[in-house]
């Protein structure tokens, strides 16, 4: 009896054991060629805008008077871009949001396991293969794509941790403080000949992390007013950013925006699991290389979101969140991150938004 116990105890830990050796052990591996799109890059360089925490249905619904929250998002989506859904995956959290559309693969349990400021493992990304990338948010974000990076042309630019206060009554001054810095940073340039020329390179990339949303969200909820107020303040604010580099690089056509999130919300202001509110992020796109919208008379797919949104006119373009990197890398001609999961359906889904494809 006592033989039979152990034995049955040596089996069971034998079964429990394997558990972590297959889960909390990277599947990454290194040392693949680089790949890049044999599409000829539009853009000379990329603006990246996360709105960490942001639902989709939050940015595209009009609210009860008819008027969209983000009234320069959705100018874009009918006169100058494509728009669309990115399909996050569980868990939704911050940190695999972000290595998803970054370095465009789903990050194991391994890295997830082992906290969310550092690199249990090293991975590329579109950082690492871009000439260089300038980046503006949390502190718990920007750090894990430049300790990876190789040789020195990632910067990031943090707020102090203090800030990220969850029960903040006015978390939009994480979101003022990234956009003002942004604007500080191209102030400098025009008198520093040398970052001056460093922006004006191709290939760089500047990410906009923003985390007010994420931060009202857990606070307040996705219903409250300081939610929603702090769309309409995103908006306005990206508004102005884009309108500073098209004057800053003379409107010559070569920068391509992204906007989307890393993950959304429940109603009760959680994330983490595979409601559709907390996989279901926008995704809008324009610039250089990007399709101008596209009017249609049916779309493919079968929810009620267009309706609701009133967008059922304009073509809906959806991605899976991992897909956002090789189109990025796509717009400024820098190879795919060497552990992006590209198949043939996601340069599909690169090839259905870029102006080049046409």
């Amino acid at each position: 009896m006592l033989l039979f116990f152990t034995l049955g105890l040596l089996v069971h830990f034998v079964f429990f054991a394997s558990i972590f050796d297959i889960y909390f052990t990277s599947p990454l591996v290194h040392g693949m060629t680089p790949q890049f799109t044999p599409l000829p890059p539009p853009a000379r360089r990329l603006v990246l805008f996360v709105a960490d925490g942001l639902r989709a249905d939050s940015l595209y619904e009009l609210d009860e008077n008819g008027n969209s929250r983000a009234p320069f998002i959705r100018s874009i989506i009918m006169h100058e871009g494509s728009w669309g859904i990115s399909h996050t995956r569980v868990p939704t959290e911050s940190r695999p949001g972000h290595v998803a559309m970054i370095a465009g693969f789903y990050e194991d349990v391994s890295a997830v396991a082992k906290g969310w400021k550092e690199n249990p493992v090293e991975f590329d990304s579109l950082f690492n293969e871009s000439k260089y990338t300038w980046s503006w948010g949390s502190p718990d974000i920007l750090p894990m794509f430049a300790k990876g990076a190789s040789g020195d042309h990632v910067y990031t630019y943090s707020y102090d941790a203090e800030r990220e206060d969850f029960g903040a009554d006015d978390a939009t001054k994480l979101d003022t403080w990234v956009f003002d810095k942004v604007k500080d940073f191209f102030h400098a340039a025009r008198n520093n000949q040398s970052l001056f020329s460093k922006v004006n390179e191709e290939k760089v990339v500047f990410f906009l992390h923003l985390l007010g949303l994420d931060t009202n969200g857990h606070a307040h909820r996705p219903s409250s007013r300081e939610y929603k107020d702090n769309i309409k303040i995103v908006d306005d604010r990206v508004k102005e950013i884009v309108s500073m580099f098209q004057h800053f690089y003379g409107n010559d056509g070569k920068t391509a925006f992204i906007f989307t999130s890393d993950h959304g919300m429940t109603d009760w202001g959680s994330h983490g699991a595979g409601h559709p509110s907390e996989t279901l992020t926008p995704l809008v796109t324009w610039g250089a290389g990007i399709k101008y919208p596209q009017k249609v008379s049916a779309q493919q797919f079968e929810d009620e979101f267009l309706k609701e949104w009133r967008l059922e006119s304009w073509k809906r373009q959806d991605v899976n969140q991992a897909d956002i990197a090789p189109l990025m890398a796509s717009l400024i001609g820098v190879p795919f991150p060497l552990n992006s999961v590209v198949g043939n359906k996601i340069l599909l889904s690169i090839l259905s938004i870029l102006k080049i494809a046409q």
